[in-house]
């Protein structure tokens, strides 16, 4: 950044009312569209926790694997966002086009990788360790769930691609029509009816595959018809793929991908290493993991917003925008996490009782609920820091840090506590928070060091 923006004549509380405003403008949507993602996997782990303890076990193992896979293509495509966001901002719109139409190349060929790769999935499995009784109910929600891999990868192109330029109600909508999609769709191939076998664990996988399609192809007619995509042609001619932007999209997005692949891996690694310990220990992990991530989908839009004002900060070179929207992006944080820990500490008991008929499971799910409301401030600011400096295209050093995070730390930890110790389950909770804590240490004081260098850099120049 190498100009800065003339210092507002506006009190400083107004300009973080102006900055607070669009943040939240951009995150409520997101955070209602990430809760509706969630909701998916809610709805799955509800019908299967009340079809019988075997399916939700199926579904806590299969689960972890579908995500660990695709949080790697996530990860890559979030190149998207700060690419569309800076040239945005920079006045270039005309060159988001041709950037979109790459993505979706790049989206289709990972897609398709992830379909092929979860086929293969029984290795994994076995390798692992996953109980007998339980591998084959998971196997077959994997591979029908597997079905949706290139709609799921495509739609986030053309989502990211949406939240990029700014507009992020489409999120929303999409994601409350398939969690509305899903829940009968689910009910009818778990349970069977209208001349339709009951498919158990493998239903819900291909609901689920089915209702990724349909948002896929909703996306796609809001880009077509939309009048804010009106001017950026993404539809208007036909490219073939293009090594150079192909390249440029990895360059930023595969750091991207390995960071919130081990950020993702240590969850997922933690959820199959108690899969190791019976069905009741699977069937609390799953529900307790997945109410902790109902309440990170808000902490998580907001730090999609976050990438997004960053993004057009440094598209338009204003270095004080930077700090201005990574500030605005930490306060909502410590709210939104203040109130997620609070939920989660006396809520545990009910909201376990209301995902599981089993009396024991439940139980130890509540127990488990206690330890993801230690973590809500580690995930929150973890999260939120990681978005600010996606904003600013820094990738490398963060896949770094996490890397010695989750996996230097996090997972030892864990793995020495519960198994070593035999905590069991908890012992494995506890790995999670140190992991979190240190990651949320290393990336909020890179991206304070990072804008703090580009006002200084942005002041001279000006100077």
């Amino acid at each position: 950044m190498n100009r800065a923006r003339r210092m507002p004549s506006l009190p400083i509380n107004h300009e973080a009312w102006r900055e607070i405003r669009a943040t939240v403008l951009l995150a409520l949507p997101l955070v209602i569209g990430q809760l509706s993602s969630i909701g998916m996997n809610l709805i799955d782990t509800a019908l299967a926790g009340h079809h019988s303890s075997a399916t939700l076990a199926a579904v806590g193992v299969g689960s972890p694997v579908w995500s660990l896979a695709l949080l790697l293509i996530i990860g890559v495509l979030m190149a998207v966002p700060p690419s569309v966001s800076q040239l945005n901002g920079a006045g270039e719109r005309e060159r988001i086009g041709p950037l979109f139409r790459q993505a979706l190349w790049l989206g289709a060929a990972l897609g398709i990788g992830l379909l092929l790769a979860l086929h293969f999935s029984e290795y994994l499995l076995r390798a692992i360790g996953i109980a007998d009784d339980v591998r084959p109910e998971a196997l077959r929600f994997l591979h029908a769930i597997a079905w949706g891999a290139p709609a799921l990868s495509l739609y986030f192109c053309c989502r990211y691609l949406s939240e990029g330029v700014g507009w992020t109600l489409p999120t929303m909508l999409v994601g409350i029509g398939g969690l509305f999609l899903l829940l009968p769709l689910g009910t009818l191939l778990l349970y069977g009816g209208y001349g339709i076998p009951a498919l158990g664990a493998a239903g819900l996988g291909y609901a689920t595959a089915a209702v990724l399609w349909l948002q896929l192809f909703s996306y796609l007619l809001v880009l077509r018809h939309g009048r804010r995509f009106s001017d950026l042609g993404l539809f208007e001619r036909f490219d073939w793929p293009d090594g150079r932007e192909i390249w440029e999209l990895l360059r930023i997005g595969v750091p991207m991908g390995v960071a919130i692949f081990m950020e993702g891996g240590l969850f997922v690694a933690t959820a199959l290493v108690i899969g190791t310990m019976g069905q009741t220990a699977i069937a609390a992990h799953q529900v307790a993991i997945l109410a902790s991530s109902v309440t990170f989908m808000v902490p998580l839009g907001v730090a999609m917003a976050t990438t997004v004002r960053v993004g057009f900060a440094a598209g338009r070179q204003d270095a004080a925008g930077v700090q201005w929207a990574g500030r605005v992006g930490y306060g909502i944080t410590l709210v939104t996490q203040t109130v997620a820990a609070l939920g989660l500490f006396f809520g545990a008991g009910f909201i376990a009782a209301g995902m599981t008929d089993d009396a024991a499971v439940a139980v130890m799910a509540a127990g488990l609920m206690i330890y993801a409301a230690a973590f809500q401030f580690s995930d929150g600011f973890q999260a939120l820091s990681a978005g600010a400096l996606r904003g600013l295209k820094d990738t490398r050093v963060p896949m770094f840090y996490t890397a010695f995070a989750y996996w230097g730390v996090g997972m030892p930890m864990g793995w020495w506590m519960g198994k070593v110790q035999g905590q069991g389950p908890a012992g494995m909770w506890w790995g999670l928070i140190v992991g979190l804590s240190v990651a949320a240490l290393l990336l909020t004081a890179r991206f304070s060091r990072l804008s703090a260098r580009g006002v200084r850099l942005a002041a001279a120049a000006a100077g």
